[in-house]
């Protein structure tokens, strides 16, 4: 059985596998710490999720605002890890990141990617995120995204 769960602090030992996973799975360079990862769960302005199957962390999204972006949210950190792919988690994880970001008041979702995920950058372009000019500083990232959610 899946589900998705909004993480917390609690859920930091979750949350540090699957994002060390995936600072691994691409080659993050700026990789998050387990302060700042505990920072991140307790900021009420942020989010993550993480999805289960069975009782497996399965795969992550997180959210963050983008204070100089007006009424924007960013995507960060979708990871599914592989034995859990082609499960429609990360199908999953964006609609539920997609819709609590409505539902508190942003217009538009962001992300960032590299020119060679060729899985998510299909997933974002199926999901409706069209391309976009560089709204960050993120030194790895070739390809910027938005999609309105208005």
């Amino acid at each position: 059985m899946n589900r998705i769960h909004r993480a917390t602090a609690t859920d930091l030992p979750h949350a540090r596998q699957l994002l060390h996973e995936y600072f691994d799975a691409i080659g993050v360079v700026l990789r998050d710490d387990d302060d700042a990862i505990h920072a991140f769960l307790s900021d009420a302005s942020a989010a993550m999720w993480i999805a289960y199957v069975d009782d497996t962390p399965a795969a992550c999204v997180a959210m963050r605002p983008l204070p100089d972006v007006a009424g924007a949210t960013e995507c960060k950190r979708l990871y599914a890890k592989p034995a859990f792919r082609g499960l429609g988690l990360a199908e999953s994880l964006m609609a539920t990141l997609e819709s609590h970001a409505a539902a508190s008041g942003y217009d538009a979702v962001y992300l960032d990617t590299k020119d060679d995920l060729i899985g998510a950058i299909k997933l974002y372009d199926r999901l409706g995120y069209e391309r976009c000019a560089r709204y960050n500083d993120n030194p790895q990232a070739t390809i910027f995204m938005r999609k309105r959610l208005r």
